[in-house]
């Protein structure tokens, strides 16, 4: 199975400019939480999260209705592509702690989202037990780039 068998196509994205007002009005929309910022050309440069909304802003009286993406986005972005095998998909997220994978085109265009749910739906028990555990544990990069 590959990313592209199971990914979400077409989904929310915004750019650099985008208020996080608008960004958390995308999020309740769509019903994501987390929202790739992409550069003019469609190429994720980083994502913005509602954990990254509450713990980098709210939390620390910054005002977000003021924000805007680019300012609180986690970054560097961790991205696959369409043909890339669900396995290493899961070894990816395990070893950078994230939940969910921007999903990029062999142009590095965003074209999709694999998020861990995805897997949990789709892939072997051993395999969803194995990314549940390993995505939670505590990691330097989870933590410098807001913990996704």
């Amino acid at each position: 199975m590959r990313v592209e068998d199971i990914m979400s196509r077409d989904p929310v994205h915004c750019g650099p400019n985008t208020s996080l007002r608008e960004v958390a009005l995308k999020m309740v929309e769509f019903d994501c939480g987390e929202i790739p910022v992409c550069d003019d050309a469609g190429k994720p440069i980083g994502v913005i999260t509602d954990r990254d909304i509450v713990c980098r802003v709210v939390a620390k009286g910054h005002d977000p209705l003021q924000s805007r993406a680019e300012e609180y986005m986690s970054a560097p972005v961790v991205t696959t592509s369409p043909d890339t095998p669900i396995d290493e998909c899961v070894r990816l997220m395990e070893q950078f702690q994230v939940r969910r994978l921007p999903v990029v085109d062999d142009g590095g265009v965003f074209c999709g989202m694999l998020a861990q749910a995805d897997v949990a739906r789709n892939a072997a028990p051993d395999t969803i037990a194995e990314v549940m555990e390993h995505v939670s544990e505590p990691n330097a990069f989870a933590s410098s780039v807001g913990g996704r």
